[in-house]
């Protein structure tokens, strides 16, 4: 079964590329790629890890590029993301159930109907929470820029979402495209409200995090794996 594992801004790959340091590293047009048995033992097999790059328009060219060059039967993307203070902790891990594209501004039609057109339902059959302690299962809403506290209170009431990214709702919605199973796990690394955001003007701070949600995903990503091979819903 040919698995492929998507990363998406420098900071996560980097914590990617050290943690698989002896893995020997390709090129691609978005960055760097190479292959790695997760767990040892008969039967195992490689899985292709892929730095798709940052933003909507690298993540769906990305992960187009990956489903037509290796035609994997599950992509899993991994990452990080923000949550909102007061409605998530930081530190969990997000099992995206649906992903919005919400930064679309619709002024001659139908505001909803757009963001809709972009919107897509992750399949309900992936394994449950058990296999990570902190997993929380729902929506994840995407734009090309972070969170702006005065957005919160609409994405929470129109969307019911508590994190929101820069790249799931691009790779989800190619995926479903294509038919193939996708699984997205990102962790909180900050929190955003009212008065600001941790990380804001502190990357220092986010690549702490980064470093820390990126280890905990890539450890129980073989775990994740098995579960969801055997369990692999239809897209």
């Amino acid at each position: 079964m040919t698995i492929a594992v998507l990363i998406s801004a420098d900071a996560e790959w980097r914590v990617v590329r050290d943690v698989f340091s002896e893995a020997e590293r390709q090129s691609s047009p978005f960055g760097e790629w190479f292959t790695t048995v997760l767990a040892a033992g008969p039967g195992s097999e490689p899985v292709l890890f892929f730095q798709g790059g940052w933003g909507k328009i690298a993540a769906a060219s990305s992960t187009q590029y990956v489903i037509d060059r290796w035609l994997p039967e599950l992509l899993v993307n991994l990452g990080t993301c923000g949550g909102f203070d007061g409605a998530i902790e930081r530190d969990t891990i997000v099992l995206a159930i649906r992903t919005v594209v919400y930064d679309i501004v619709e002024q001659m039609g139908d505001y909803d109907e757009a963001i809709a057109h972009y919107a897509t339902d992750m399949s309900p059959s992936w394994p449950g929470e058990g296999s990570l302690p902190d997993v929380c299962r729902t929506v994840l809403v995407s734009a090309d820029r972070d969170i702006l506290p005065a957005d919160i209170p609409d994405l929470r009431a129109r969307f019911s979402a508590v994190a929101a990214d820069w790249e799931s709702g691009a790779i989800a919605w190619v995926a479903k495209r294509n038919h193939v199973p996708c699984l997205i796990l990102r962790g909180v690394t900050d929190l955003v409200g009212a008065g600001g955001g941790e990380a804001y003007g502190n990357m220092e701070a986010f690549s702490r995090a980064t470093g820390v949600v990126m280890r905990r995903l890539l450890d129980a990503l073989p775990e994740w794996i098995k579960l969801a091979t055997t369990r692999a819903p239809t897209s």
